[in-house]
């Protein structure tokens, strides 16, 4: 068993301005602004609320309007950019792996049932307010605040009941669950409850570790 580190890291890049980065399985998020994202000698503009996956060297550079950024990789250890969190995951070097980045949306009042999940990952609220209760500990989340979930650990979460709220998330996945779901209900009787939330799913990519 292997460890790798997967971050949640922030660019906040002025118009006209790029960074260069490494190889590395990377998922990139648009928050705000355009950005070229110019890799493998090829180059593509992707706007808001789009993500991309990539693994070998990758130039982002800003449009006009600058952009904000937020990129997910899975690495072992130490990138460029103002790191929001951080999380050494064990990685076992004779599985299949993908990563997949995804976004959620609730309903006022949404209630995420106490679940687990076939991998660990790193969540983003992207906007509203989320209440988020691991192991019998609740965080209260607010718009950019970001939280690991690493599993195997039951969860169960409420969004706000005045704000729509969703997050975005990118988790490290067996690559069988490629197209599938990876949520798994503690609780017999929640799993045929009407679930509220949707999934916009971005990036569902098998990856080499």
């Amino acid at each position: 068993m292997a460890t790798r580190v997967l971050e949640l890291i922030e660019d906040r890049l002025d118009a006209g301005a790029g960074v260069s980065l490494p190889a590395a399985n990377r998922i990139v998020y648009i928050v705000e602004g355009e950005v070229q994202v110019q890799s493998d000698g090829s180059s593509e503009c992707i706007t808001p609320n789009e993500a991309r996956h990539s693994s070998g060297e990758v130039t982002l550079r800003a449009g006009e309007s600058g952009a904000r950024i937020w990129r997910w990789e899975l690495t072992a250890g130490g990138v460029q950019g103002m790191v929001k969190l951080r999380a050494a995951i064990p990685i076992d070097e004779d599985a299949e792996y993908l990563m997949r980045c995804d976004r959620v949306d609730f309903p006022l009042g949404g209630i995420a049932y106490t679940h687990t999940h076939q991998g660990p990952g790193i969540r983003c609220l992207f906007m509203g307010e989320f209440d988020v209760t691991v192991d019998g500990r609740t965080k209260h989340l607010h718009p950019g605040d970001a939280w690991f979930e690493a599993g195997p650990d039951p969860v169960y979460a409420e969004a706000s009941k005045t704000e729509l709220t969703a997050f975005i998330r990118v988790m490290v996945l067996p690559r069988r669950l490629l197209g599938q779901s990876s949520i798994r209900y503690v609780k017999a009787e929640d799993a045929d409850k009407p679930k509220t939330q949707t999934y916009t799913v971005f990036v569902d990519e098998p990856i080499e570790v």
